[in-house]
């Protein structure tokens, strides 16, 4: 499975992420993420040339999250996990319409309750690793029918509590590890669905663009004003 994206737009794409990215950091120290990831990434598909029709301009609301001319995109954050940087974690939709502490579901309605939700066509993932001085990170461009994040690609299994008052009651679901990706979810935590992404040498194939920034800020709003309205 491959992007089909022209190599000129991908290189594109890689190269205007590095400058947005840089461009953040110039007046934030703090890890770009969440809904300012969905702002650059915005930027950054303009600026290569990809018309951006809507953005959810950070809603929450699950599914797509950006409509742009090559499909619709749901942006995530995440941190590389330990400092191997072999896999990412990323939450997802809410299903307590079809599984909860009161209502365990099955596999079966999980499966589809997920897959009715999904209205895009790639998951835009930035992932970063925090180093002492400065942040690394990563974005992926992952089609939406990629293996490790299709839950029909896993076999499901009850969670049960090992303590306290939860202590043999089922408390959520849980995958087999399969290419070292997995799913689960958590009654506790909403339902809500998370997904262990294994960086494989196939998952790095989506890695678009690339970039380390400094953690020390340059400016501030008020430098920025006043250097712009002189």
């Amino acid at each position: 499975m491959a992007l089909s994206l022209e190599q000129s737009v991908l290189k594109g794409l890689g190269e205007n992420f590095g400058k947005c990215v840089q461009g953040y950091h110039l007046i934030n120290s703090d890890p770009l993420k969440e809904s300012v990831w969905e702002s650059v990434n915005a930027q950054v598909f303009i600026a290569s040339g990809i018309p951006v029709e809507s953005k959810s301009s950070g809603s929450h609301s699950p599914g797509s999250d950006i409509t742009c001319s090559i499909g619709n995109i749901s942006n995530k954050s995440a941190k590389y996990d330990g400092k191997s940087r072999e896999s990412f974690s990323i939450s997802s939709y809410r299903l307590t319409a079809v599984c909860s502490g009161t209502n365990c579901g099955t596999p079966a309605d999980i499966i589809a309750e997920i897959d009715k939700r999904k209205n895009f066509q790639y998951y835009s993932v930035i992932v970063r690793e925090e180093l002492p001085e400065s942040y690394s990170y990563d974005w992926y461009l992952i089609p939406s029918t990629h293996p490790s994040l299709v839950p029909d690609t896993y076999e499901w299994s009850p969670m049960y509590g090992k303590r306290g008052v939860n202590k043999g009651n089922q408390i959520g679901w849980f995958t087999n590890t399969v290419n070292g990706s997995n799913m689960s979810i958590s009654f506790s935590m909403s339902s809500q669905l998370w997904m262990s992404v294994a960086v494989t040498e196939d998952m790095k194939q989506f890695i678009v663009g690339k970039v380390v920034t400094n953690k020390t800020q340059t400016y501030d709003y008020l430098q920025l004003y006043n250097m712009l309205k002189k």
